[in-house]
């Protein structure tokens, strides 16, 4: 029988707070303990190929090679913003108490420290050892992805919920991003963060997400900074778009790609970005419609599959899946085609990819399922995308 995104919604739900909202990572190699009490640790070579093989693997080796399961912030996070998006869909008081619930267990994962002039900063990180192609961070270092997310979450629920304490820990990430975060690119009219405090990578969506924190706390405060910081970061990104619309992951030349989720992340920043700093209203809404249009045409197949490369069906990826569904959701607000893909794109998922025991499985391959249900990387985002949905599908004027 059928699952509608509300079951499938509740399910999962379930499903995660009987784990304890806690489970592996698909980059949690490194925190298995055999690993760690070899000298292999020590080398960067190492530590990618034992990540890879933990990752890449048909089956799941964690247990084997004593792999914990752990809790992550990004993965509260992306619960909160999905209860967030119930609260403001059905004002159903359960959706608030669960999201305050989460955002006060991610506060109890903060990085905090000061500044010079005693401002308060507040970051978060990932709960693993994690090694890039370009550079090593131990786990626990602040980086700008989880602790945008969070970001989000926090000012998310200072708009539904009223309270200052969420715009102030939302402006104390701001800090973090403005004072410790290195600027790989910068110019009179662009700039880039890095990943971390510790690299000086050019990651076009991971810059952008440090931009679109900016903007949304410089459009409610008046921070004029933070607004002219955010135009420089969409003007970086903005004028590295392909003559396609297509925008590869970053900079380097190891970064020539281009996948679905990534491409998401960034038509979903430079929106927001574009919505809070009228300056670039014009160039981004320009950029934006051809990125979208290279997105909708390379990434999905006619039944709403989510492809995971522009040039290549497979590996077909949860992630993908519900990174596409948001970023379907927010786009096509006043896009019927747009809604009525993101309807099909969940469809096919919880029909392909959702477990009777009520988690997603990470990838279909072409020689086969991968099962593991990663906590982070796919049920927490999916509980994101499928109220993001169900949000969608309230506020329709279908539904009214």
């Amino acid at each position: 029988m059928p699952v509608d995104p509300e079951q499938a919604y509740a399910r999962l739900y379930t499903y995660c707070e009987s784990q304890d909202f806690a489970g592996y990572d698909p980059f949690d190699g490194l925190n298995s303990r055999l690993f760690q009490l070899t000298p292999l640790k020590r080398f960067r070579g190492t530590r990618l190929a034992w990540l890879q093989l933990i990752k890449r693997s048909p089956f799941d080796l964690r247990q084997g090679v004593e792999v914990q399961k752990g809790v992550n912030a990004k993965a509260l996070a992306l619960f909160a913003l999905a209860e967030i998006a119930l609260y403001r869909s059905s004002r159903e008081d359960q959706h608030r108490l669960n999201a305050e619930s989460f955002l006060e267990r991610l506060l109890s994962m903060k990085i905090e420290g000061k500044t010079a002039e005693d401002k308060k900063i507040v970051a978060f990180g990932y709960n693993f050892d994690w090694q890039s192609r370009s550079f090593f961070a131990p786990r626990g270092t602040p980086a700008v992805v989880p602790t945008a997310f969070a970001q989000q979450a926090f000012f998310e629920a200072f708009e539904a919920f009223g309270k200052s304490n969420y715009l102030y820990t939302a402006m104390a990430i701001c800090e973090f991003i403005v004072r410790c975060l290195k600027r790989p690119v910068e110019t009179v009219d662009e700039l880039c963060f890095s990943y971390t405090p510790l690299d000086r990578s050019a990651v076009y969506n991971a810059s952008l997400l440090a931009g679109e924190c900016l903007a949304r706390v410089g459009a409610i405060t008046d921070r004029t900074d933070y607004l002219e910081l955010a135009a420089k970061t969409a003007r970086f990104v903005l004028r590295r778009q392909r003559s396609d619309g297509a925008w590869n992951y970053g900079e380097s030349k190891a970064q020539m790609w281009v996948d679905n989720f990534h491409t998401a992340y960034v038509l979903l920043s430079i929106k927001r970005i574009g919505t809070h700093v009228p300056e670039i209203a014009a160039e981004s809404s320009a950029a934006l419609e051809r990125g979208t249009r290279y997105w909708l045409e390379n990434f999905f197949l006619e039944d709403g599959t989510p492809k995971y490369y522009d040039n290549s069906v497979y590996p077909v990826d949860i992630h993908s899946a519900a990174a596409a569904i948001v970023t379907l959701c927010e786009l096509g607000e006043q896009d019927e085609q747009m809604t009525a893909l993101a309807k099909r794109a969940a469809e096919w998922t919880i029909d392909n990819m959702f477990d009777p025991r009520g988690f997603f499985y990470y990838q279909i391959r072409r020689r086969g399922t991968v099962k593991t249900p990663y906590m982070r990387w796919g049920q927490a985002w999916m509980a994101y995308a499928l109220a993001r949905l169900i949000e969608s599908e309230k506020r329709s004027p279908a539904a009214a």
